[in-house]
């Protein structure tokens, strides 16, 4: 930047431009940072960040996130992730229902809000009570995958 644009340029003429006679401008007298939170700058942390120190919880050593990983959906979805013409070839399909593959289609569990009428087989890991029922009432099946 050229110096002509420093704000500095202003002050130009005003002794201490801007920073007091009595104390000097000095570079980081409090230290840079978040430095002193638990000493001269507590009271700052407490009130405007309470909590910041300290632990909370059980460490768990060799956590596996992806253990946990089970994206989920419902039944009343079913048909509107499965694809074009598979609740149509499930309504006059004569005897042969579809099959919704839901693991490759982004989804772990099928959950049980809703209703189905339609027969169809669906594949997923895990099946929830209530839509294993309502599929096997309209005449479907649930297939497990690993």
């Amino acid at each position: 930047m050229p110096t002509a644009l420093h704000k500095s340029r202003k002050k130009r003429g005003h002794v201490s431009m801007g920073h007091g006679r009595v104390g000097k401008h000095r570079k980081h007298p409090g230290g840079r940072g978040n430095a002193g939170g638990q000493h001269h700058h507590r009271i700052m942390m407490d009130k405007y960040h309470p909590g910041y120190f300290g632990k909370v919880g059980m460490r768990q050593f060799h956590i596996l996130k992806n253990r946990k990983f089970t994206p989920t959906i419902n039944l009343d979805k079913l048909f509107n992730v499965a694809g074009d013409g598979v609740y149509e070839a499930a309504k006059n399909g004569g005897g042969k229902a579809p099959v919704v593959d839901l693991v490759s289609l982004g989804y772990f569990k099928l959950l049980g809000n809703g209703q189905i009428t339609v027969p169809v087989i669906v594949k997923a890991k895990y099946f929830s009570k209530l839509a294993e029922q309502k599929i096997r009432a309209a005449g479907g099946a649930c297939l497990l995958v690993a």
